[in-house]
C-alpha cells in the first residue's frame, strides 16, 4: 500500500474544522480521510501548529520550507515523492496518488451541525 503523508499549514486545531465558521474544502478533506481510515487506508497528516517535530523530523518538507516557505503548504507526499503543493488532493487524486477505487473515497450524505460558535477558545481559535 502507498503511503500518504498530507503536511497542513498552522491551524487552530489538528483538523482545522474548528472554530466559528467551517471551511469547505478542510471538511471534505477530513471526510476523506475519515472514509479511507474506515477502508483501512492510512494517511498520516500533520499541522504545522500542532506536530512541528513532523515537519523538522521529515527531510522533504524540511527542504521544502526552507526553499519555498510556508506559503507552499498544504503539501502532499506519496512514497516520499512530493505530488501536490499549494491545496489539498481532489477526491480524484486521492484514488490517483493512493492507486484505489473511486469507490473509497465516496462518502453518504451528512449534515453539519455546529451547536458552538467554535471550540470555546479565545476569538474562537485555540
Amino acid at each position: 500500500m502507498k503511503k500518504m503523508i498530507i503536511f497542513d499549514p498552522a491551524m487552530c486545531c489538528s483538523t482545522g474544522v474548528c472554530g466559528p465558521s467551517v471551511d469547505p474544502e478542510l471538511m471534505r478533506v477530513a471526510t476523506v480521510l475519515n472514509t479511507l481510515g474506515k477502508k483501512g487506508v492510512k494517511v498520516e497528516r500533520y499541522n504545522l501548529t500542532g506536530n512541528p517535530q513532523a515537519f523538522v523530523d521529515n527531510k522533504i518538507i524540511n527542504e521544502i520550507l526552507n526553499s519555498d516557505g510556508v506559503d507552499i503548504l498544504p503539501v502532499t507526499i506519496v512514497d516520499d515523492v512530493v505530488v501536490k503543493t499549494k491545496s489539498y488532493p481532489t477526491n480524484e487524486e486521492f484514488c490517483k496518488f493512493l492507486d484505489i477505487p473511486e469507490d473509497y473515497v465516496k462518502t453518504t450524505g451528512f449534515k453539519i451541525r455546529l451547536k458552538s460558535k467554535g471550540c470555546d477558545c479565545k476569538d474562537g481559535c485555540c
